[in-house]
């Protein structure tokens, strides 16, 4: 979890094959008219998330019926967004990496991708929504200003425990 520019889809992807366990990128799921809206610059709301989550909770709750473990790369900026993921998975071993770096090591990658749909402009908007996991929410906060490779050791050193 984590904004825009924070390396989730690259560090997921990264764990994800080195466990061997399916990946869903979150962007993925997101509707035609929320992937226009920012690509036109206009930061989403509850409103247009609410689906969203719904999609990527219904991905988990599938992965988790059939005994599979997973990784989602998602941005997961509210509590109440990754409460919508927890909901319904009470015995889930369900655990947040959240990616964080500065505002400034943050839009110079937003600056240097040329593949995504997500405009730099809007990093600040993701700033003011994010709200980090509280230490009720057992997440791992992990620095991005080293190399994702570093950064996904590190993910995997702290997730060893859960796999």
């Amino acid at each position: 979890m984590g904004v825009a520019g924070s390396g989730k889809s690259t560090v997921a992807g990264i764990v994800a094959r080195t466990l061997g366990w399916d990946l869903l990128e979150g962007d993925d799921l997101h509707p035609p008219a929320n992937r226009a809206k920012m690509a036109a610059g206009r930061p989403l709301t509850d409103a247009d998330r609410g689906p969203w989550l719904a999609a990527v909770a219904e991905w988990m709750s599938a992965e988790f019926a059939a005994g599979r473990s997973g990784i989602v790369a998602c941005s997961a900026l509210k509590r109440s967004y990754r409460d919508i993921l927890r909901a319904g998975h009470p015995d889930a071993d369900l655990t947040f990496v959240h990616l964080t770096g500065s505002r400034e090591v943050l839009r110079a990658r937003l600056l240097a991708r040329t593949d995504h749909f997500m405009p730099p402009d809007l990093l600040n908007s993701q700033l003011e929504t994010l709200e980090p996991p509280g230490p009720d929410e057992h997440a791992i906060t992990l620095e991005i200003d080293r190399p994702p490779a570093e950064v996904a050791a590190a993910a995997l050193a702290a997730l060893r425990p859960h796999s």
